[in-house]
This record gives C-alpha cells, sequence and structure tokens, in this order.
C-alpha cells in the first residue's frame, strides 16, 4: 500500500483498503507524503479567511442541521449590514483581505440583495483586492451571476454525501432536496466562473468506507478547485440525533477525516482544502493536525460576537471572546510549526488558475 500512497493513483479499492487501515504506522506515511506533496505544488503556505455567518435563517430541513427550517428553537438572525461592514473594515485593517460569508440557504429578494451589496462593498473596502468565497447555497444560475459580476469569486456548495441514497436519508426527498439540483448548481458555479468547491460529512450514520471512497472519486471527476470537509457532529434539535447510536467513535472520526483531507491531497494536488472548525471541536490543534495531512486553508469565524451562538449547525461549536486575538493566537502557533501564514494574498486555487 505505501507504493499506492506514493504515487497517488487510486482505485476505489485501494481507497477503501487505506481508510480500513488500523496501523498508525501507514497512517502516518500518508499523512508524511500528502504534507510533502501539498509543499511541493502549492509550499508549505497556510491561506487564512475570515469567516462571516451573516444568516442563520434557512428555508431547508436537513435532518443533520440544527439550522433546519423545522428547529423552532433557534433565535433567527441576518447581521445588521453597517454591522457586517464595519467587521469587515476592522478585519482588512488587521490584514485580511479573503472573506468566506456563510448563511442558512435563502432564495427570498432582500437575501440576495443583501450579497450582492455586501459582495461590492467588500470589494470597495479592500481596494477591489478580495478573495470572496460564498456559501449560501443553492440558488438559481442568474442569481449566482450576479453576485460574481458583483466580486464574488469563489462557492462552495458541499454535496454532503456523492451517494443519492444516502444523500436521502439525510435530506427530506422533495422538490426542496434534491440531489440532482445540487449537481446542476455546482455545474452553474463552474460554468459562471467561480473557483468551485464543495465537500463531505465524515461519520455519518449508515455510511462506510465504500461510501466514502466513492466520495473521494466524485470529487476528483467533479474537477473542482477546493474542498472543506470534515467530520459529521451530532446536534441534539435533529432527526438524525436519534441514530446517535450508530455514529463511529469520535476519534475514528477525527482520524477518518485526517485520511480524507491526505488521500484527497495525493489525488489531487493543487487544489486548496481546508482544515476545518470541525476538527477543532473533537480535538484541541485538530486544524493543526489537518493541515499537517496536506491542507492549507484555515478560516477563522470574525462573525459579531452576539450572533455566534445562533449560528449551530452542531453541538459544541467553540465560540470565542475576541476573535482577531484567536486567529492571531492560532496563526502564531501555526506559524511556529514551520508553516507560512498568509493574510493578506488571495491564495486562489492553483487548480483553478491553471486550468
Amino acid at each position: 500500500m505505501a507504493d499506492k500512497i506514493n504515487e497517488g493513483n487510486f482505485t476505489a479499492d485501494d481507497l477503501i483498503s487505506v481508510l480500513g487501515n488500523n496501523e498508525s504506522a501507514l497512517d502516518e506515511y500518508l499523512f508524511q507524503k500528502a504534507s510533502e506533496v501539498r509543499d511541493r505544488h502549492i509550499g508549505k503556505k497556510v491561506f487564512i479567511r475570515g469567516l462571516l455567518e451573516v444568516s442563520n435563517q434557512c428555508t431547508k430541513n436537513c435532518y443533520y442541521c440544527g439550522l433546519r427550517a423545522g428547529n423552532h428553537q433557534v433565535k433567527r438572525y441576518t447581521v445588521d449590514f453597517h454591522e457586517i461592514i464595519e467587521t469587515i473594515r476592522k478585519a482588512y485593517e488587521h490584514g485580511f483581505i479573503n472573506f468566506v460569508v456563510q448563511s442558512g440557504e435563502r432564495e427570498d429578494r432582500e437575501f440576495i440583495e443583501y450579497i450582492t451589496k455586501l459582495c461590492l462593498e467588500i470589494q470597495c473596502i479592500t481596494g477591489f483586492k478580495a478573495g470572496i468565497t460564498l456559501s449560501c447555497g443553492e440558488q438559481k444560475a442568474e442569481v449566482y451571476k450576479n453576485w460574481f459580476e458583483a466580486g464574488a469569486n469563489r462557492y462552495l456548495l458541499r454535496i454532503e454525501t456523492s451517494d443519492e441514497a444516502l444523500y436521502y436519508q439525510i435530506h427530506p426527498k422533495n422538490k426542496r432536496h434534491s440531489f440532482q439540483a445540487r449537481i446542476e448548481a455546482l455545474e452553474n458555479l463552474r460554468n459562471i466562473g467561480y473557483q468551485t468547491g464543495t465537500g463531505i460529512m465524515i461519520g455519518l450514520p449508515g455510511q462506510n468506507f465504500h461510501h466514502l471512497a466513492n466520495d473521494l472519486m466524485f470529487i476528483r471527476m467533479l474537477d473542482v478547485d477546493m474542498v472543506g470537509m470534515g467530520p459529521y457532529l451530532e446536534h441534539q434539535q435533529t432527526p438524525l440525533f436519534e441514530r446517535k447510536n450508530e455514529l463511529w467513535p469520535l476519534e475514528m472520526r477525527f482520524r477518518l477525516t485526517l485520511k480524507m483531507y491526505s488521500l484527497l491531497r495525493l489525488m489531487m494536488k493543487d487544489i486548496n482544502i481546508a482544515s476545518t472548525t470541525a476538527m477543532e471541536t473533537i480535538s484541541d490543534g485538530g486544524r493543526l493536525a489537518g493541515i499537517q495531512s496536506g491542507c492549507n486553508v484555515l478560516m477563522f469565524n470574525l462573525t459579531p460576537l452576539r450572533y455566534t451562538s445562533d449560528y449551530r449547525i452542531y453541538d459544541n461549536k467553540p465560540v470565542f471572546d475576541d476573535p482577531f486575538k484567536t486567529a492571531d493566537s492560532f496563526i502564531h502557533q501555526i506559524t511556529q510549526s514551520g508553516f507560512e501564514c498568509l493574510t493578506d494574498v488571495r491564495g486562489d486555487s492553483l487548480h483553478f488558475l491553471q486550468k
């Protein structure tokens, strides 16, 4: 298997074998090789993004998500526009020029105009140097195009699982939650010109190594430019929480996520891969472990503090009193580990730029 890891040319069976391996020595070899590939193709660099959770209102009813429309215990919000602009100004003064704008899935005109105006303002504040990643769900192609023209240049739309049967175990099967619509939205994003990203959850109830191997093959087949994937973490106020006894242990979900990062890096050498906040929820230093396994992107939550406790896709999400101080501390930790942390460069996907 070490030869396969060196080549990075995996079949689905190879991937299943690596994911199911319990030998720590082989895992460490995998992480090392993925890091070497990242260093060779991208550099020993970590691109820093500022995360803005602008609204927790959502029209979807996904079974795994604490923001689902059917959860009436959530205090809903949309960040006051002037307040989010002041946050962006402060972040820019702090050195950030990359922003990830995340929300629940909404298609109302007020929200669409809010995002359009926000993209324009971010570009004005940064002198049109900003990298803007949107993660605002499925929209009509014309909406994606308008946001692109307003200054957004990246879009993350996670598929969550590439297996259609499993997809409908974690989403209602209706017009609003269509597997095919998700695929078509990703195609629209690419055709418009976005750096396009997707991702999956690792450790879902009913998921197995075969699913995860096929997820990796699916991501490669889509030829995406960036990926955001992480461990599934449950939320008590969701239907999927009833299946908590079926879950792999947290330590296993954590280790499998590291393997997925490394395998994807070996398969797609020059894409951007984020080490997600969910890793830190499981283990202190979890995001650093992701970087050491081949990731090259980190996001720090800069959302105004009075909103952050209401944006909970999963339970036990960390909330920090001073997001900029937290970011500085973590960046120092990453730098001490031998990486160059970059807040003031776009850090666009090389995979996208070289197409």
